[in-house]
């Protein structure tokens, strides 16, 4: 079986009809594939070209997952790590979890495509918004602060990552591998959510609206403010007052700390 056919079979095999909804073994053969490619590469993940969007095609649609297992906090992602601990069923569909090591391995590994490290980023830069949204007006305290601090540290491991695969480039290849993520995270929040009901679409519109109306050549820097830019517009939107400034602190601490955890050259 050639990479491209291996990538299409992998794709069938992990995703469902519907986004973000899976079987146990869905959620299984993915499992099983990042296990496969983790403990066999100390080095590191050599992936084909042919494999890399596929394999980013397929995490994206388990994006909450992903999501939880980068922040690090969910001790029921952590207790399903495991080899042998099964994927769980929780809110409608199974949940995947694997070793941190081994999905940051694959993420880095397919983030050498621009493609496929937009389609990832930008997955995360849709449930961000959704997660925002949905916490109470009521909130407080950390029901208030987790979310958004959360994201921007998920968003953050993102960064690291993009430094990781640029650093290894050439000025010209860098260059280009960060306009294309700037321009297709962009053109992917701009078509997202159509025809369906997304709770973090207006707070999606509006960080995309601000992100448009920076020049082309500054758009993948101000990637890196993403998790404090979006939770200055939600904290503008509730009105937050005063207490907004110590929260936009500790978020940018916690999108600072993303990008730390990723191993740098």
């Amino acid at each position: 079986m050639s990479c491209a056919a291996f990538g299409e079979a992998l794709v069938k095999a992990t995703v469902g009809n519907k986004p973000g909804l899976h079987t146990r073994q869905q959620a299984q053969s993915l499992k099983d594939v990042l296990f496969a490619l983790g403990p066999t590469q100390p080095d590191g993940i050599s992936l084909d070209p042919a494999l890399r969007l596929p394999l980013a095609t397929a995490l994206a649609d388990y994006t909450p997952d992903v999501h939880e297992m980068l922040a690090g906090l969910d001790s029921t992602y952590l207790e399903h790590a495991g080899r042998a601990a099964p994927p769980w069923e929780a809110e409608g569909t199974y949940r995947l979890s694997v070793y941190d090591t081994f999905l940051r391995d694959a993420l880095l590994a397919v983030s050498e495509d621009p493609h496929a490290y937009a389609v990832l980023r930008t997955a995360d830069s849709r449930h961000v918004p959704r997660a925002l949204a949905a916490v109470p007006r009521d909130a407080k305290g950390s029901a208030m602060a987790l979310p958004p601090r959360k994201g921007a540290r998920v968003l953050g491991v993102f960064d690291g990552l993009a430094s990781m695969v640029t650093d290894g480039m050439g000025e010209d290849d860098a260059k280009a591998w960060r306009a294309t993520v700037a321009q297709e995270v962009a053109g992917g929040l701009a078509t997202s959510g159509a025809g369906t009901v997304d709770t973090g679409a207006d707070l999606s519109a509006r960080w995309l609206a601000d992100f448009r109306k920076v020049p082309e050549e500054g758009r993948f820097g101000r990637l890196s403010e993403q998790g404090v830019d979006l939770t200055r517009i939600w904290l503008t939107s509730r009105n937050a007052g005063q207490a907004a400034e110590d929260l936009l602190d500790e978020v940018a601490d916690s999108a600072q700390s993303g990008r730390l955890s990723v191993d740098l050259p």
